[in-house]
């Protein structure tokens, strides 16, 4: 793509941008560390196609739509303002795509149900963080994608395209790196993935972009779910707060069939507590449960006659909570996306000599914190224990109706 020399562009082309340009099969697979620019250097790519070719059909896929909205959107949107290409009219907010000059749709969309990939043909395709898509609905967009798909996800685990696709389809695989942003990322990021040389799991996937495991995962085995079911009980909200220097995040939390889910409600910098009481009372009433380190703050949400406590804190308490959590049975809704993100990079801290400790690491703990100011304490009641409850409710009505029976000699 041309750069208006005028200017000097915040999105600079780098080696990583290069070497996404080479590649030239149809299934370019592209696998990497943290700050790689995986994602941004492919768009590069896909808005130059879209300006070279006449009537064509891309889509660029995800998880759910807040993650590309968060992700790839943004990006996209960025890179185009940034080079002058962007046009207000060429982009359809509600149906999510941008009309090229060339006639060339590019549309973002998400793919969380197999329905969903039962759709039309597309000549390109761009499946953001596809490790976080199943294979079947991977099998069924590629049979429908004419020249180009495009695959990118960090290497945290084994997923399909090691065992679909690796050793048995004709592709480009490419891992890029931070060093190969290294000229444009800011030393102090530099300074701060170097830093984790000595977390060996950590620095494997995400400082060399090799396939690996994270050492030190905190939570584990939490399901994603599309949406609520309409069943689901409202029991809290957990609420963290932030303003300037790390961000607010607050949660739902309901009881569903013996388990717990998580929906997220807020997640920002620089939240005042006005607008926290008044998203609060655009939702269901239930009690907030708050980071005690902030009483000025909950008494003030208090004003605006929202129930709102401080969670306990202690000695321990941090552990003792995480413990907890990770005992029950949690599931987040899809559209969650910084709860799913902190969910997947909550790390307990390794120190100098790369054992793990027990103590949680910055940065993915903030609404993380909030997940467990609102789940201690809530004790999960299965459907048996809830006949069992009520049963016994029944009984013992049944009992002291006879026996005040008895007393009045009746």
């Amino acid at each position: 793509m041309e750069d208006n020399q005028e200017n000097k562009h915040e999105f600079s082309d780098t080696r990583a941008t290069q070497k996404i340009f080479e590649l030239k099969k149809r299934i370019k697979a592209v696998c990497g560390g943290t700050s790689a620019s995986k994602t941004i250097s492919i768009i590069f790519w896909i808005i130059d196609y879209c300006q070279s070719n006449k009537n064509k059909k891309f889509d660029v896929m995800s998880e759910s739509y807040p993650h590309l909205e968060d992700g790839a959107i943004k990006d996209f949107k960025a890179i185009m303002l940034d080079r002058g290409y962007w046009k207000d009219d060429c982009w359809n907010e509600s149906k999510h795509f941008y009309k090229f000059e060339t006639g060339t749709i590019l549309k973002f969309m998400s793919i969380d149900k197999l329905g969903k990939a039962h759709g039309p043909r597309r000549d390109g395709l761009f499946m953001n963080e596809a490790n976080n898509i199943p294979f079947n609905i991977y099998d069924q967009l590629e049979v429908r994608t004419k020249e180009h798909i495009w695959l990118d996800w960090n290497p945290t685990s084994e997923f399909w395209y090691y065992t679909e696709i690796k050793d048995k389809v004709d592709h480009d695989f490419l891992t890029l790196t931070y060093l190969d942003c290294k000229d444009v990322l800011d030393p102090q990021i530099v300074q701060s993935i170097e830093s984790k040389k000595i977390r060996k799991g950590w620095w494997q996937v995400y400082g060399l972009g090799q396939l690996g495991e994270v050492e030190g995962k905190i939570y584990k085995d939490w399901k994603i779910i599309d949406e609520l079911p309409h069943e689901a009980r409202l029991e809290r909200y957990g609420l963290n707060f932030g303003y300037s220097n790390h961000p607010l995040g607050l949660v739902a939390i309901y009881y569903h069939n013996g388990g717990y889910i998580i929906d997220e409600i807020a997640y920002g910098l620089g939240i005042k507590n006005r607008h926290i009481a008044d998203t609060l009372k655009n939702y269901a009433k239930a009690p907030v449960i708050a980071d005690s380190a902030e009483p000025k703050s909950i008494d003030e949400i208090m004003e605006y006659d929202i129930d709102i406590v401080g969670a306990e804190k202690g000695k321990g308490s941090v552990n003792h909570g995480i413990s907890y959590v990770q005992d029950q049975r949690i599931s987040i809704t899809r559209r969650s996306i910084n709860v799913i993100r902190e969910y997947r990079n909550y790390l307990w801290k390794v120190d100098m000599s790369g054992i793990v400790t027990n103590i949680p690491e910055e940065p993915f703990h903030y609404i993380m914190d909030a997940c467990r100011y609102g789940l201690v304490g809530l004790t999960p009641v299965d459907a048996d224990d809830e006949k069992r409850r009520a049963n016994e409710l029944y009984v013992h009505q049944r009992e002291t109706m006879a026996n005040t029976q008895s007393d009045a000699g009746l």
